[in-house]
């Protein structure tokens, strides 16, 4: 009985680990173009996941120090002094929303001096909330129609570790509290 607890125990602990990593894949579509997905597990409900990717207020306790929602755009900054329509401000449409589970959209102006973003404008982005349990929630981050062209690989790299480190922070914004954008100068 005591070696089928730690045969089971065993298998347990390196599920564990890796579901506090985010696990990043991609692959590429029939129609060539390639698509990137992140995932997470966080240690929070579905409701207050949802509420942090789909509101202003939840984007500034791990995303960004600024943010803004008018009807279907969202718009955010990482400068904190920026105000809506600043050349530092990225604006998001979203184009379809499920309330709990699916959020979509595209970025339709980036910062001032964003490479390739006539490229990354055709991207097309869905975070979707999965509850696990009552207090766990998987998130995954899916980017599809990136370019197999130069520009579209360097943006795919460049999303690679961006949408890591946003999930990243995601997660940890439900360990450690919001951050403290102030204390990040």
């Amino acid at each position: 009985m005591t070696r089928i607890l730690l045969a089971f125990l065993a298998l347990l602990l390196p599920a564990a680990g890796v579901a506090q990593q985010v696990a990043v894949s991609d692959r590429r579509e029939s129609d060539g173009t390639l698509t990137l997905s992140h995932e997470v597990l966080v240690a929070a409900p579905a409701a207050d996941v949802w509420a942090a990717i789909s509101t202003p207020e939840g984007w500034r306790t791990w995303a960004v120090p600024v943010s803004w929602r008018d009807g279907d755009i969202l718009e955010t900054s990482y400068t904190p002094t920026a105000r809506p329509g600043d050349p530092s401000t990225i604006r998001q449409h979203l184009a379809a929303i499920l309330p709990g589970r699916l959020l979509v959209f595209r970025t339709t102006k980036a910062p001032a001096g964003f490479p390739h973003f006539d490229v990354y404008a055709r991207v097309t982005s869905f975070f979707e909330v999965e509850p696990v349990d009552a207090a766990h929630s998987r998130v995954r981050l899916t980017g599809t129609g990136y370019a197999d062209n130069e520009a579209g690989r360097l943006l795919l790299g460049f999303f690679r570790d961006g949408n890591r480190i946003s999930l990243e922070r995601l997660r940890d914004r439900f360990v450690n509290g919001p951050i403290d954008w102030a204390a990040q100068r």
